[in-house]
């Protein structure tokens, strides 16, 4: 029961409660089923292996940063109640994932629901594209009769249509970037030998998902598919071929006109580069909890084009300690999965509880290689995420923490099944999140520099 409604949450979540439930969306249905599922999810809580990941931790120190950087940064006590609040739902897509998503069988279930959310939207705009869409006010000339179609100009003051998302995800770049993470999992369902099944199953719906980022004319979209291509292909055929296969696929991009006649190029984006240093002077000024959550629009304008440079803007470097605290070992657990040095042969875990929700079966089993296989999809999904959020501002966002779940779920199935050491002791992940934030801000000065030298 758990499960189902864990992945109807999802379905919920990302399509919105309007297009869900209609004119019942008003009735909050969405936090409804959010306490249904926590009730129901109190057993599971209770044998599962959540409360020793350092994940776990840092989220409860990500809300705790988000609190304080509305009560001591933006000094307002009930924008920190209302804060944490709207931060809890995209940190609850951890907690669902490791509890209920917790076998290979449930997380291919789970990458269904994301490929269908993003089919559902393409599908819906191409059609939508294809009867005609029309702007419906003039004072707002970005808005269509299509809840799925932006309108916007290009570099030539073109009149350009990019498909959208709804709910968090009611953004081209924030869509694209969705896709782009959802792209490596859809090749979870292949299987070597299967031609017509990897047909119909992963390369028909990968080949719609390209498309769906084609309409989206992300630019920020194309520079993550060419560093998922790079990553995927490095150890097949090395570096410098999978970097010459990356510059070829980003030509024949510009040939296809995928981002729409919006140019590539570091005068292009001069105007992210001016935000980032913005971004930079508010963690100067409010360097421990920053400006407030969802708060740098407000003291600039705008907000910075960067996950990392919002993040640190609006919760300071607390906030970017627990976030970087949450990323590190979810990243660093999908590369020890994918390793074949460091994941070995090893023989299942036999549990003393016939309850334990990760014991193996002998029904899903699961060898060294198709760990090595899971574990290298995790860390594309991660690289096309995190490529593109170095263009958005889109730290908190439901997607990151969903995929740490996914890692951290692998990782463990790993564990149990005796393929992999244990975790990295607390003490280390401290560490290396202090060294990873550290390292994250000096990375976004010495961009920041270059890239104004080159203006």
């Amino acid at each position: 029961m758990g499960f189902v409604l864990a992945v109807f949450y999802f379905v919920v979540t990302y399509l919105g409660t309007g297009t869900i439930f209609g004119s019942f969306a008003a009735y909050h249905i969405e936090l409804i089923l959010a306490v249904v599922i926590l009730l129901v999810s109190l057993p599971a809580l209770l044998r599962s292996f959540i409360f020793k990941t350092p994940q776990s931790l840092a989220l409860i120190g990500l809300a705790l940063a988000v609190f304080l950087s509305m009560l001591i940064g933006a000094h307002w006590a009930g924008g920190a109640v209302k804060a944490v609040l709207d931060f809890i739902p995209s940190i609850y897509a951890y907690f669902l994932v490791c509890l209920h998503c917790n076998t290979r069988g449930r997380l291919k279930i789970l990458i269904s629901m994301l490929l269908f959310v993003c089919m559902f939207v393409i599908v819906h705009g191409i059609i939508d594209l294809r009867h005609g869409v029309s702007l419906i006010d003039p004072r707002h000339p970005e808005v269509t009769s299509s809840p799925y179609i932006l309108a916007q100009t290009n570099d030539a003051r073109e009149q350009i249509y990019r498909l959208k998302g709804q709910n968090f995800l009611n953004d081209p770049n924030d869509f694209a970037q969705f896709i782009v993470c959802v792209i490596p999992l859809a090749f979870f369902f292949w299987r070597a030998k299967k031609t017509v099944r990897n047909l119909v199953l992963v390369l028909m719906p990968v080949g719609l998902l390209l498309y769906g980022v084609f309409l989206t004319h992300s630019r920020g979209a194309v520079v993550a598919l060419m560093a998922v291509l790079v990553v995927a292909l490095r150890r097949r055929i090395g570096t410098l071929p999978s970097l010459l296969g990356a510059g070829a696929m980003f030509l024949a991009a510009m040939a296809l006109n995928f981002t729409g006649g919006r140019s590539i190029s570091a005068g292009s984006g001069s105007d992210r580069t001016a935000l980032w240093g913005e971004g930079l002077q508010l963690l100067k000024s409010h360097p421990l909890f920053g400006v407030g959550f969802n708060q740098m629009a407000d003291q600039v304008g705008m907000t910075a084009h960067n996950s990392v440079v919002v993040c640190a803007a609006e919760l300071g470097l607390t906030g970017l300690f627990f976030w970087s605290m949450f990323l590190f070992p979810s990243l660093r657990d999908a590369i020890a999965v994918a390793s074949p040095e460091k994941a070995r042969e090893g023989t299942p875990f036999e549990s003393k509880d016939q309850h334990d929700s990760l014991k193996p079966v002998e029904t899903d089993p699961i060898d060294k290689a198709e760990i090595n296989r899971m574990g290298r999809l995790m860390i594309l999904s991660f690289t096309g995420f995190l490529v593109a959020g170095w263009f958005l501002s889109r730290a908190y966002i439901m997607t990151f923490f969903l995929l740490g779940g996914m890692a951290e779920v692998v990782f463990e199935m790993a564990l149990q099944r005796g393929t992999i050491a244990s975790r990295l002791p607390l003490a280390r992940v401290l560490l290396y999140a202090g060294i990873l934030t550290i390292s994250l801000i000096v990375l976004v000065y010495i961009l920041i520099r270059v890239l104004n030298l080159v203006h």
